[in-house]
């Protein structure tokens, strides 16, 4: 057998994929095969393939390298913009670049706390924990801080830890590994405050300290390099959501629209939009480049209560050549779970549109809809599986939406859960996670055995054990 291969051969497959990112290129084509080739490199470069023990020694060098390697593809955005080599392809491969070498990071970083699971601890604040939890952009490292500067205007990104928080990550044409965004605001007396729109509550001003508190694995910091633009933005979207806020306010509730522009409901990235068109006198926007709606199965959008064809997802602001990533975090003890997720959710999606599943309503499901606005009258099963996606049921979400989202979790939580436990048996056997071609063959596995098969002979599809609400 050929020796086990070592940290070196990790870190010479590093300085291949950093020779590919930092290369000249003269044209698109060349920039969009580059991305691909590293795309491929990080997705093949198989944890359990490497020393362990080795890798886990360097582990935090590791995790810098990713990181330092995404941070120097973001500071050639805007020369690529001005050059014209953002064509729709090249935008694609560094929405993949950026979320795969993020999942090798996290794998690295799992394995080097030892593969530790929260398993019902309390979660970590953003910003915190001890363990290279909070991989910081060198040009705004402060020596000897051990806290995190925030300024007003920062835009913050987070995930947490719901099934329908890795749907709404991956709605569109774009895989994310963000869920929620909002504004940072800091007033006159220090005090800091996050701006933002939740699903349940609308558009409310949070203190960022509780924000960053509120069950959450991941965050990410961006900020706009024009301090004044984004001071000014933070302070009117701040005084702008204040005035709608009291018992005799208009609240302004999340849009379901999904519509970037026009209204007077926000939903998360559209509050961020608003924020800057607002600081900017209309004159900036962001994003710079939308995410497509573009599911050929619209079923599960159309329920959701979507209503366009493109719209401003939290991650879209990776790819805004103004703001500078200054920070992300993990939490090492849930990166691995929320991976889970988003492969069990990336897998639903696309059965949705390879073999024209839809969701189909159980008679819970249809109490959870019926009586939703209404928690006193529900029974216990609606009422637990409600308050598991839903903390609240808002007075405007439609009732095809509270179904969906009953139906999503009603659906991933049993795949979710046999993946946690064959990914356990992983750690306990080699010391690591499952990789991600190993999950997807797992799920497609679950699919053969509790879903639909295929007889192309009789044209149609004989639906066996389909996962739960999912036919």
């Amino acid at each position: 057998m050929p020796p086990t291969p070592t940290s070196r051969q990790f870190t010479a497959d590093l300085d291949e994929i950093e020779a590919l990112a930092s290369a000249p290129v003269a044209d698109a084509a060349t920039l969009a095969n580059n991305l691909a080739a590293i795309y491929e490199r990080a997705a093949n470069a198989e944890v359990g393939q490497y020393d362990i023990a080795a890798v886990t020694k360097i582990a935090p060098q590791i995790m810098y390298r990713l990181f330092d390697l995404r941070m120097n593809l973001r500071n050639r955005l805007g020369d690529f913009g001005v050059r014209g080599l953002m064509t729709a392809e090249v935008v694609q491969r560094l929405r993949d670049v950026f979320r795969i070498l993020r999942y090798v990071s996290d794998m690295v970083g799992e394995i080097s706390t030892g593969n530790a699971r929260a398993d019902g601890h309390s979660p970590l604040s953003g910003f915190s924990g001890k363990n290279h939890n909070t991989l910081v952009n060198w040009k705004f490292y402060e020596p000897g801080k051990d806290h995190l500067t925030f300024r007003s205007g920062d835009v913050l990104l987070v995930r947490g830890q719901a099934h329908n928080s890795a749907a709404i990550a991956r709605i569109g044409d774009v895989d994310s590994q963000f869920s929620h965004t909002g504004v940072v605001y800091i007033d006159s007396y220090g005090r800091h405050y996050m701006v933002e729109s939740l699903i349940e509550d609308g558009a409310v001003i949070t203190p960022l300290d509780e924000a960053l508190k509120h069950g959450i694995v991941r965050a990410a910091l961006y900020r706009h390099r024009d301090a004044y633009l984004a001071s000014v933005s933070a302070k009117a979207i701040h005084d702008y959501v204040a005035k709608h806020q009291g018992f005799f306010a208009r609240p302004i509730r999340y849009d379901f629209s999904m519509r970037p522009d026009g209204g007077r409901h926000l939903f998360c990235s559209k509050l961020v939009r608003l924020a800057y068109a607002m600081g900017s006198g209309g004159a900036y926007k962001v994003p710079a480049y939308m995410t497509k709606m573009s599911f050929k199965n619209r079923d599960f959008l159309d329920r959701i209560g979507v209503k366009t064809a493109e719209t401003y997802a939290p991650a879209d602001i990776d790819l805004e050549p103004n703001f500078d990533l200054v920070c992300e975090w993990q939490d090492y003890r849930e990166t691995a779970n929320v991976r889970l997720q988003d492969f069990t959710l990336d897998k639903l999606f696309e059965w949705m549109e390879t073999y024209g599943y839809r969701f189909q309503e159980t008679t819970l499901v249809k109490i959870v809809a019926l009586l939703g606005r209404f928690s006193s009258t529900w029974v216990k099963g609606a009422k637990d599986l409600i308050s598991s996606v839903v903390p609240k049921v808002p007075i405007n979400m439609p009732r095809k939406t509270i179904a969906t989202v009953a139906m999503l979790h009603k659906t991933a939580e049993p795949i979710y859960r046999e993946l946690q436990q064959r990914d356990a048996a992983m750690v306990a056997e080699a010391g690591r996670p499952l990789h991600g071609k190993e999950v997807y063959t797992i799920l497609e596995e679950i699919r053969a055995r509790d879903g639909a098969c295929e007889h192309e002979k009789k044209g149609r599809t004989d639906r066996q054990r389909i996962p739960p609400a999912l036919r």
